[in-house]
């Protein structure tokens, strides 16, 4: 992952990278900068040259270089200033593309602590309005400093490292239970709902430009209008999750917008590439058979793209049984299987976006369940960093983006009837979809609920990659539509953005609890649905509920069999709740008994738990394994083991003579649940004689004393 994060950042350098470069002829005790030739690709710009291909020669090169030819003055220009040894050098050439973006990325990260200082600016503004005016503020800089801006968001950097990073994160750790309850209101929103906000906007752009409301200048027709409207009209996964994770609206209101922000993705791939192929060939071209085959062709990209994301997360879950023993590339296996479902799903045109995201969902569920847990907490974190760093990124460069003049044309007509028109549509489609399918939902989507869905409706960086990939050679206005696309984007993510956190307070919208259900809470929705699922049989429904028991025996028969580790398949739920609710309350009553030793105790018992989880019933308790206190004392800790000692369970030494570097393995006959539970249950035995005996010589001592007052 770190090789994928370092081709990331130089990829992004590169495609930012300046027209300016040092000759070799200009290294100090004179400093001469020279322009680029005209003419010479970004593109080009990505492969470093071969001088500076070789790191760590730089001393050697310097040496190694031959003397300047002589000027037109007889004197010859040496460049070491008499040939010797330079000990120091500036070599900016050479570290110009990572410096450049390392920098502006702790410019970034200076700014969100700072941003997060106030309480009361965070809580009205959100992060990617803040991250978009920084991007507007550098590309000024950048600007009135070179009079040029040569820094841009290139789609092909977007598409192929920074969405996946986004969409991976998202996709991976999405709550699967509530997705799939969804899912018929997800599908209807993402397809239809986009279909009708693309033709709509496509219409009636091309209806306003034939009323003389668009300037003529704009020299597009109706195949363009509905290629622009289609790629403007997909809600953007990237802000949805920008902003709707900073309001903390409720879990079904997210899980609807978001679901919709990434299926909409084959519906959107799909009329992009038709109507692209429909421009190119011209209107007079195409024939009725041609739309069947974009039909087809959306079929196609959305199941293909689903079945590939599904097959990578049944080879990754199978691959995971077996990385017991090298636990160290867990977290590799992961981050690959999931990025190359992605590359895949694009090798064959395929929606990469469902590809991963089916992916990560499928996968979830057993990969965490073979995994150890600090492989869980690596690609936990690292997955959130990445996100975090290519949101950041996103985000900065539209704001850099928006300043370069020569890559947009402006017209008023167009922006401002693009801007009515998605507000509009989206609002009449979201009504008119919520009153079909409230006809089918136990629980209906209020009217406060369709109006947080039609305002958070917003557009980000797919529309503007989209938009910069077109032809100009094709798409005549493609100015005019790249303008209008930043304007819909920035009026979206910052003042919607802005506004929809005081409009969900204002309509009092049910808010987003982030705690985990109870025991009880889990075993009631449990019964809840089997009684659902009985009432269906009883009925002779095959309904929702129905599928899902079967899905959940076909799961335990052959899918959990095959991609679960046996000591995982085979261990009881029961057994796994005794297990969390054992090192609980071991937490909680030594605690009460030794208070400053807490935090020891609670480091030793959650030690004890991964190792339980890990190992099926093996436990693994030693001081040698467990972090000490910066500034504790021995004695401390020699005491904190003693108690642990005495208190739980007796630990095992053995294990040291089969020390390895990825794994330390325990003895497959140390089966220490008899010991555990024979221990713990001797205690509460004791514990509860000795509660009911003094509650017992309490409530006699109770009662003489009433007797004695009432003169007995």
């Amino acid at each position: 992952m770190r090789g994928l994060s370092l081709l990331l950042f130089i990829t992004v350098a590169n495609e930012a990278t300046t027209d300016l470069s040092v000759t070799g002829a200009s290294v100090p005790p004179e400093l001469e900068v020279s322009a680029a030739p005209a003419g010479t690709s970004p593109v080009a710009s990505r492969y470093v040259p071969e001088e500076y291909g070789h790191p760590g020669i730089a001393q050697a090169r310097s040496a190694e270089e031959p003397a300047a030819p002589s000027t037109e003055d007889g004197e010859s220009s040496h460049q070491h200033g008499g040939g010797g040894y330079r000990i120091v050098q500036w070599e900016w050439s050479y570290v110009q593309t990572p410096y450049i973006i390392a920098s502006w990325l702790l410019v970034a990260s200076v700014a969100k602590i700072l941003f997060h200082f106030s309480q009361r600016f965070t809580t009205a503004v959100p992060e990617s309005c803040m991250l978009i005016l920084l991007g507007l503020v550098l590309g000024a800089v950048v600007l009135i400093a070179s009079k040029k801006q040569p820094y841009q968001l290139d789609p092909g950097l977007f598409f192929l490292f920074l969405l996946p990073t986004i969409v991976g994160d998202a996709g991976y750790f999405m709550p699967a239970r509530l997705f799939f309850d969804n899912l018929g209101a997800i599908l209807m929103y993402a397809v239809v709902g986009t279909l009708w906000n693309a033709f709509c906007t496509g219409f009636c752009l091309y209806g306003v430009k034939m009323a003389g409301v668009i300037d003529e200048k704009v020299n597009a027709g109706l195949m363009d209008f509905l290629l622009f409207g289609a790629l403007i009209s997909a809600v953007d996964p990237v802000a949805v999750i920008a902003v709707f994770e900073e309001v903390h609206v409720n879990e079904t209101l997210f899980i609807i917008v978001f679901g919709e922000s990434l299926l909409n993705d084959a519906v959107t791939v799909v009329l992009y590439k038709v109507y692209i192929s429909f421009v190119e060939v011209g209107p007079g071209n195409v024939y009725t058979a041609d739309y069947f085959k974009g039909i087809a062709s959306f079929l196609i990209v959305s199941i293909g793209g689903t079945l590939v994301g599904l097959i990578f997360a049944i080879i990754l879950a199978f691959v995971t049984r077996f990385t017991k023993n090298v636990r160290i590339i867990e977290p590799l296996f992961i981050f690959l299987l999931v990025y190359l479902a992605y590359l895949t799903a694009e090798l064959f045109s395929l929606s990469a976006i469902l590809s991963m995201t089916f992916c990560g969902i499928g996968c979830n569920k057993y990969v965490e369940a073979n995994i150890s847990q600090k492989s869980r907490t690596t690609v936990k974190y690292t997955m959130k960093t990445l996100a975090s760093i290519a949101e950041t990124i996103i985000f900065i460069f539209l704001g850099i983006s928006a300043v370069d003049k020569s890559k947009w044309a402006w017209d008023t007509g167009l922006v401002v009837s693009t801007l009515i028109f998605i507000l509009v549509f989206r609002a009449v489609g979201v009504a008119g979809q919520t009153w079909f399918l409230n006809w089918f939902r136990l629980v209906p989507l209020e009217k406060i609920d369709q109006v947080v869905m039609s305002y958070g409706g917003l557009r980000g960086a797919v529309a503007f990659a989209l938009v910069v990939l077109l032809d100009k050679e094709h798409v005549k206005a493609k100015d005019y539509f790249v303008a209008t696309t930043i304007v819909v984007v920035f009026f979206t993510v910052m003042f919607q953005g802005l506004t929809i956190k005081p409009l969900v307070k204002w309509l009092k919208v049910p808010r987003s609890t982030n705690r985990k259900p109870t025991i009880n809470e889990e075993i009631h929705e449990r019964a809840f649905d089997h009684i659902l699922t009985a009432v269906e049989d009883i009925a002779g429904l095959n309904g929702y509920h129905h599928w899902r028991d079967k899905w959940e025996q076909f799961d335990k028969n052959y899918l959990s069999k095959l991609l679960l580790r046996k000591s995982v398949y085979h261990k009881s739920e029961l057994w796994e709740a005794y297990q969390k609710i054992n090192i609980r309350d071991a937490i909680n009553s030594v605690c009460r008994g030794r208070g400053r030793h807490c935090v020891h105790i609670c480091a030793v018992s959650i030690h004890v738990f991964t190792c339980m989880r890990e190992n099926g019933s093996g436990v693994c308790l030693d001081l040698q394994v467990i972090d000490t206190v910066p500034g504790a004392k021995i004695e401390e800790d020699l005491e904190t083991h003693h108690v642990l000692v005495e208190n739980l369970y007796k630990p095992r030494r053995q294990y040291q003579s089969h020390y390895s570097r990825h794994f330390m393995t325990v003895g497959e006959k140390e089966r220490q649940d008899r010991e555990v539970f024979q221990r713990n249950m001797h205690n509460r035995l004791e514990s509860f004689k000795s509660t009911r005996y003094k509650r017992h010589k309490k409530d006699r001592r109770s009662c003489h004393t009433e007797d004695c007052s009432n003169g007995y």
